[in-house]
């Protein structure tokens, strides 16, 4: 079967496919462990280009329902079980001091989960990171939407550790965890945008760099930075929107 979803723009046609491909998972169509259709599929069946059907599995990643392994194909995840004893919803996000209660979350769970990926790391690991962190700076510069990239980097790093704990935990939590994610408008990026997001860039490298020199010491304290700036972006944006 056939679904053409071409006349539109690319991200409307994205965000299509994560509908289409997220209720089937819903729906039981796709189960838990399986693997989706190849990206040559998935291009057949809804007449789009590679580039929106892998933007589409970004966002899928980023909403917890897929898992990617490197060469071999994104599958369903079971993340029912962690859902059910924990989960941050939009509700919780609703206010500024919403999206810092869960930057202090994540300052306290990742610090520790960039020192622990710092001594843990393998290559593939390494590799994930890296495409995460090109893609990012991709969309940044294209003016696209670059949260699922972010968010992507942030759980390569959770499976890094080796320890499934931090990765379930992540994968929970979801996208709406990247604070732009909840208080920036999904608007074309102007000058002043593209510079904040260039330094949150900047930020990931440095915590990139210290997990490849296999520096726990270095990675703990530049992912600590990275969030703490993080909160501190948010408090002032909150104090100027007041004003």
């Amino acid at each position: 079967m056939h679904t053409d979803l071409s006349p539109r723009r690319p991200r409307t046609l994205a965000l299509e496919l994560v509908d289409a491909l997220g209720g089937r998972i819903r729906t039981g169509t796709l189960a838990a462990g399986d693997k989706l259709p190849t990206e040559a599929a998935v291009m057949e069946e809804f007449g789009v280009s590679r580039t929106v059907v892998r933007e589409a599995i970004s966002k899928l990643q980023a909403a917890g329902l897929v898992h990617t392994r490197h060469g071999i194909g994104s599958f369903v995840i079971d993340a029912a079980p962690v859902r059910r004893a924990f989960r941050i919803e939009a509700k919780h996000l609703a206010t500024l001091n919403d999206v810092i209660a869960v930057l202090e979350l994540r300052i306290g769970v990742e610090t520790e989960a960039a020192a622990l990926a710092a001594q843990r790391r393998s290559k593939p690991n390494l590799g994930l990171m890296r495409e995460a962190l090109d893609d990012f700076a991709r969309a940044v510069e294209a003016g696209r939407d670059s949260v699922a990239a972010d968010f992507r980097f942030h759980g390569e790093i959770a499976r890094a550790t080796q320890n499934s704990h931090f990765a379930g935990l992540l994968t929970t939590l979801g996208a709406k965890i990247i604070p732009r994610a909840r208080l920036d408008p999904a608007d074309a990026l102007d000058d002043e945008r593209r510079a904040y997001l260039r330094r949150v860039h900047a930020e990931h490298e440095s915590i990139f760099d210290a997990i490849a020199n296999q520096d726990p010491d270095a990675a703990r304290a530049a992912m600590r930075t990275h969030l703490a700036n993080s909160r501190e972006r948010r408090r002032r944006a909150g104090q100027a929107a007041e004003a």
